[in-house]
């Protein structure tokens, strides 16, 4: 898989941004959200293995604040 690659399904995503915000999305937005993606699923990779297990869990992106 390339870094390229778009990690997010654009569709869902963009009507996600239409009904909850009214808005259009940018075409560049599904790549700049699958680099975060990506960064975010680095850091849970790296839990994971620090914990001694090869399966990601929820609990691996406890650094990520979910309360907005």
């Amino acid at each position: 898989m390339s870094n390229d690659d778009v990690l997010v399904v654009v569709s869902k995503l963009k009507n996600y941004i239409k009904e909850n915000g009214e808005m259009n999305t940018a075409g560049n937005v599904a790549p700049a959200l699958s680099g975060i993606v990506r960064s975010l699923c680095d850091k849970a990779i790296e839990n994971a293995k620090s914990d001694g297990r090869k399966t990601v869990m929820d609990r691996d992106f406890s650094f990520v604040n979910n309360n907005g």
